[in-house]
């Protein structure tokens, strides 16, 4: 009950990141597929049917891998989202935490491979 939980609440997180750019989608779905995975195979099979979210599930299971319009896109609203807390002049704690935690994702999703298909 807890995996379903949790995968319906990871859901959700990705559906309001579809409309804040700050907030990530893909991940929340990733990890959506795997709490059905060990609590719920129809809400995974659901999930995994999505046109939308299936094929990055899919690849990311299979491969490890992120396709390269995906990677463009999400470092770039990384990218975006950090210079605009720059010139909306945040203060400089929030700068901090924003360059500690989105350079290391970013490197992350960089250095992921490009799906084999």
């Amino acid at each position: 009950m807890v995996f379903v939980i949790t995968g319906w609440l990871a859901v959700g997180l990705g559906l309001i990141g579809v409309i804040l750019p700050i907030l990530p989608t893909t991940p929340f779905m990733i990890l959506a597929a795997f709490c059905f995975a060990r609590g719920s195979p129809r809400a995974r099979a659901w999930l995994v049917d999505r046109s939308r979210f299936g094929a990055h599930i899919t690849v990311w299971e299979e491969e490890g891998a992120i396709a390269p319009a995906a990677k463009r896109l999400a470092v770039t609203v990384m990218a975006l989202v950090f210079v605009a807390s720059i010139i909306f002049m945040l203060p400089w704690w929030v700068i901090l935490i924003q360059a500690i935690c989105m350079g290391p994702a970013a490197a992350f999703i960089l250095t992921r491979p490009d799906p084999q298909r």
